[in-house]
């Protein structure tokens, strides 16, 4: 398939589906397809672009596995350091023995309080907190639930998004720095991710787009749905440009070092309940096909948000696909990865 076809495959599915979003399809730096759809606010009939800043969601987990990668790097952690050491908080039903390696591949076994295996509706699910009052990492604590661990440490996976709030609160000890301002002056804008931070939902910049929820009532923003910040499981919005940029930094080894990458990026654990051929390394899902080809990808989905953005070493690409509405992403993340596999780019 030329890219000519691979255009029109993709035009044809994002306006068949309805897509609100931008996708992004880059070969080798060169852009291949970019193309962003539906609106950014829908009252005001203003459109979707290219430069859009969007909600990533659990995205956002990937630059807390960074910044925990930045302290190991300079010796103030290591994968193994207990989390008992590291932050004052008391947990009498957490394991002694979780460590900092364990939260970063969802091996810890702790219990989640926002349990993706619990939670059957995204949409309307609600905290013990009111979503305005999360305005600090600690403020999540009291959502944590009060219960036995599910398994002991490092025995098997369990995405927990607890455990990057922990995480979260490890570099803040560590760093005497709030989260969000570590990551912005030690990830963000040394590699030049100018469009990217924290946003509160109540003040957004401009070129931003609301969340949207569709029900019987019609489009509702996400505005009620989501903490009010992001924090370090999810919430930072960023652009595909600024993606990019993410990537490119990282596997050059501008943030991280070359061991640490290459540690990042391979298998961990394996990933039971997505297939056979997809595992976890440290933030980062992998996947590889019976060519052992493989893919390093982010994710991230909410209520008004779906993320997805990968990329594939072998062959020199990076897709990322963000909508501002729940579902936007899944609904044409299969055809668009069936297209992928056919495309043969020109030099």
């Amino acid at each position: 398939m030329d890219q000519i076809e691979f255009a029109k495959i993709l035009d044809d599915l994002t306006r068949a589906k309805s897509f609100s979003g931008v996708v992004s399809i880059r070969w080798r730096d060169n852009i291949l397809y970019e193309k962003a759809c539906g609106y950014a606010d829908h009252s005001n009939k203003l459109e979707n672009e290219i430069g859009t800043r969007f909600g990533i969601a659990s995205g956002t987990k990937f630059l807390t596995a960074l910044a925990i990668g930045k302290l190991i790097d300079t010796k103030k952690l290591a994968f193994s350091t207990p989390l008992k050491d590291c932050i004052p908080y008391q947990f009498p039903n957490y394991a002694a023995e979780i460590t900092v390696g364990h939260l970063l591949n969802h091996t810890s076994g702790i219990p989640d309080y926002y349990d993706e295996e619990k939670i059957t509706d995204f949409e309307n699910f609600a905290l013990s907190v009111p979503t305005y009052n999360l305005k600090t990492l600690r403020d999540y604590l009291p959502t944590f639930p009060d219960e036995p661990m599910k398994f002991t440490p490092g025995t098997k996976f369990s995405y927990c998004n607890g455990g990057f709030i922990l995480l979260g609160l490890v570099i803040e000890e560590i760093t005497g720095m709030t989260y969000q301002d570590y990551v912005t002056q030690e990830i963000l804008k040394p590699i030049g991710m100018k469009d990217s931070g924290f946003f509160w939902l109540n003040k957004l910049p401009e070129k931003t787009a609301l969340g949207y929820l569709n029900d019987a009532a019609g489009w509702r923003t996400n505005i009620y749905n989501l903490p009010i910040v992001g924090g370090s499981d999810g919430g930072v919005f960023t652009t595909v440009q600024d993606i990019s940029i993410l990537w490119n930094a990282f596997f050059d080894c501008q943030l991280l070092s070359k061991e640490l990458v290459e540690i990042y990026t391979q298998p961990s654990v394996k990933v039971e309940s997505e297939g056979e051929n997809t595992h976890y390394g440290y933030g980062l899902w992998i996947h590889e096909d019976e060519h052992q080809t493989r893919e390093v990808y982010i994710l991230g989905g909410d209520a008004g948000v779906s993320f997805r953005s990968g990329v594939n070493r072998t062959q020199n690409l990076q897709s990322t696909i963000v909508s501002n509405t729940t579902n936007g992403v899944w609904t044409i993340l299969k055809e668009v990865n069936a297209a992928l596999r056919d495309l043969q780019p020109q030099a």
